[in-house]
């Protein structure tokens, strides 16, 4: 009985019930849309991570990452043999890296040398579709150079031009060797492209002495579940070796995956505390137009409960007709800007590739967080009843029977 009386005072001012199911609808969809694109960017920020900079897993020599210099390096054979054996892995680059200087006409940089058998490393990470200019490095023709469009604008360098690459070899000599420029790439991390440049393996072993030894195994796995797996079976493997996963190799990935649900959770907090004014604003309204009928309810024998409980049901069905459908628009929006992607990089130029990220953004819902918008939307509104209804309690029978 108490449902349909509150039902029928819903709809007494039609309009007014529509609007604010309506402002929660939209309340709701702008939430979950929002949450959906910073899911979206968080999830693709994390597949160019692993798919195209870090893969799942790299191997270094201990020593390797704290002083980068060419003596510190593990056995090609043994750690190709070793990969092959385990199915979980889906391919893997076996590279030689060296830091040092580049030089041209126009001027000079330090640079990452990344010397890689062009297979592998398109296995890997793909670096044959991030060549925009050019070709990728050929297996037939020796020092040639893959530069990205960052440094090569910066340098002023362009296809077929000649580098000094300056190297310290394995016994902390200084070495050189002039490269021609074979292509430029252009990746989605604009810091990253700056400071690595790509040869073969072969020429660079050539120039700093590390012939049949590599400095860096960067391993890319079947599935993403299977990383705390094959991490394990590495250390038990190579105990020797220093073994990191993604989140250690790029932490500030990790942080941002991390964090998703938190601020997820705080975009929505926001939306719907400036939603639940709202609520209060046309239930106190509601129960002040009524002042005289709830004194003659009271009056009646209808006790203090069940007229707060009343206005609760009022305002809790407003939400009820208000949130599904603001989550199916959600989930609509969603799945066609899934499809489509959005275009951020239209919006904001290359600002987003100088934080790793892509310019066209694909949202995603998770369903975890649908449960948890519409119980947080149903307690907005449990929250939001409280003040009108306690308003309500507060009239006097006969006072509010002579208003």
């Amino acid at each position: 009985m108490l449902f349909i009386i509150a039902w029928r005072n819903l709809w007494r001012n039609r309009s007014r019930s529509l609007i604010i199911a309506t402002s929660v609808a939209l309340g709701m969809w702008a939430g979950t849309f929002i949450m959906a694109i910073y899911y979206g960017m968080g999830n693709d920020r994390l597949r160019i991570a692993i798919d195209n900079e870090v893969s799942h897993i790299q191997v270094h020599h201990p020593r390797f990452a704290d002083d980068q210099e060419a003596k510190y390096s593990m056995s090609l054979d043994s750690m190709d043999a070793l990969l092959r054996q385990q199915p979980d892995i889906k391919a893997f680059s076996l590279r030689s890296v060296s830091t040092g200087m580049v030089a041209t006409t126009s001027g000079s940089q330090g640079i990452q040398v990344n010397g890689v058998d062009p297979a592998a490393e398109q296995a890997t990470r793909g670096m044959a579709g991030f060549v925009t200019e050019g070709d990728y490095l050929d297996t037939d023709k020796r020092n040639r150079v893959l530069v990205s469009t960052k440094l090569a604008d910066k340098l002023n360098l362009e296809i077929g031009n000649k580098i000094i690459l300056t190297l310290l070899d394995t016994a902390s000599n200084i070495t050189s060797g002039a490269f021609r420029i074979c292509g430029l790439y252009h990746t989605s991390n604009a810091p990253l492209d700056e400071l690595n440049v790509f040869v073969r393996k072969a020429d660079l072993d050539r120039l700093i002495g590390t012939a049949g030894r590599i400095h860096e195994a960067a391993i890319l796995l079947q599935h993403d579940d299977a990383l705390e797996a094959v991490y394990n079976w590495l250390k038990e493997k190579l105990p020797g070796l220093r073994i990191e996963r993604w989140q250690d190799i790029s932490p500030e990935t990790a942080l941002v995956i991390s964090s998703m649900d938190t601020y997820s959770l705080i975009f929505i907090i926001i939306i719907l505390l400036a939603l639940s004014f709202g609520i209060i604003n046309t239930m106190l309204m509601a129960v002040l137009e009524r002042t005289r009928e709830i004194g003659m309810l009271m009056a009646v024998g209808m006790d203090r409960l069940r007229v707060f409980s009343m206005v609760v049901w009022e305002t809790m069905m407003l939400s009820i007709i208000g949130a599904p459908v603001g989550l199916f628009a959600a989930w609509a929006t969603v799945a066609w800007l899934g499809k489509t992607g959005i275009d951020l990089g239209s919006l904001m130029g290359e600002s987003l590739r100088d934080f790793g990220y892509a310019a066209i953004t694909y949202p995603i819902l998770p369903w975890h967080n649908v449960v948890q918008t519409t119980i947080l939307v149903l307690i907005t509104a449990l929250i939001a009843a409280v003040f009108p209804a306690v308003k309500a309690l507060r009239l006097k029978p006969v006072e509010a029977i002579r208003t």
